[in-house]
């Protein structure tokens, strides 16, 4: 008897109509892989879709990915296990790219990066890449998305990229990247803010004029409660833990009396906080199965009208 394979998030899942999409939670929900749409296969080739668009796309098309989480109390996409034709895993493609002669301009940037890594001592067995590269999607303009899969080599090589930048064998983004950075990410801050917040995280840099980013996935310690919402809130605390702030989903411990956490789904505010800081906070108010309350940033992809600032003089 074949086993289930088990399916991460950063991992990619392809259905024979022509759609990709990235898991989002580990494990299955009724015998499907939970994820959201990214990218459709049209007659010029793999197209992009942003979260709306995609919602708009499966309705009209395939509205049987269209799903409602009881686990998540939230709407996304799901595909069941017999409808995926391919399963992409970033580890796979990182080890298939650094042992082959690379195919194109990103290819050879995603060698150069990890053999640069690896020179400095860091364990490409836990690392891999995802986003367009993962599944072959990618054009010449793509960046190059690493994923870790242990904190204290991600932590590393957070110091790593900062001392690579300080020997001039990696580069800082440029002002026109970060403005393409901030573009992107719709985030719901103001320009000043995101960037100030995003120099001292030290996961982004830039390699032959390629812009990368690195992201830390701990999946056995991924939030698994279910929850109960109780609607929008915004709040300030005192950040007093920020062991798991660069994990999947981020976390935060806070100082608050009654709502202990603060969750974040969206890569924007991964690593936002240091413990020590001072937040504003802008959500969803969530109560567990157990009781504890907790605060998530990210209902949606764009994450619009939620945040996390760090109370400071600009």
């Amino acid at each position: 008897m074949n086993k289930t394979p088990v399916f991460y998030p950063k991992d990619f899942i392809e259905t024979a109509e022509g759609l990709l999409f990235a898991v989002v939670i580990q494990g299955l929900e009724d015998g499907k892989v939970l994820c959201c749409l990214r990218y459709v296969l049209e007659d010029s080739g793999w197209k992009k879709y942003p979260t709306h668009a995609a919602n708009t796309y499966l309705q009209a098309y395939h509205p049987h990915y269209l799903h409602f989480s009881m686990h998540l109390a939230a709407d996304l996409h799901a595909v069941g296990v017999a409808h995926i034709s391919k399963h992409h895993q970033p580890r796979r493609r990182l080890q298939n790219i650094i042992k082959a002669i690379p195919q194109d301009a990103v290819e050879q940037d995603v060698y150069q990066l990890a053999w640069l890594l690896k020179k400095h001592g860091l364990d490409l067995a836990v690392l891999g890449v995802t986003g367009s590269v993962l599944a072959g999607v990618h054009n010449p303009f793509s960046d190059i998305d690493l994923v870790c899969y242990d904190r204290t080599v991600f932590q590393h090589c957070r110091t790593l990229v900062r001392d690579l930048i300080a020997q001039g064998k990696m580069a800082e983004l440029t002002e026109t990247d970060w403005q393409q950075s901030y573009r992107r990410r719709e985030a719901d801050l103001s320009y000043e803010e995101y960037l100030w917040h995003e120099r001292r995280k030290h996961n982004k840099a830039m390699i032959n004029g390629r812009k990368f980013d690195l992201s830390l996935l701990n999946a056995s310690e991924a939030e698994t409660e279910d929850c109960q919402k109780h609607g929008a809130i915004k709040m300030q605390c005192r950040i007093i833990d920020d062991t798991y702030s660069y994990d999947y989903p981020a976390k935060f411990i806070t100082d608050h009396p009654t709502i202990q956490t603060v969750i974040s789904y969206t890569a924007t505010y991964v690593g936002q906080a240091q413990t020590g800081d001072w937040v504003e906070v802008s959500g969803n108010l969530e109560q567990t199965a157990t009781g504890l309350q907790r605060i998530v940033v990210g209902s949606n992809r764009e994450a619009r009208g939620e945040y996390i600032k760090v109370k400071r003089e600009i």
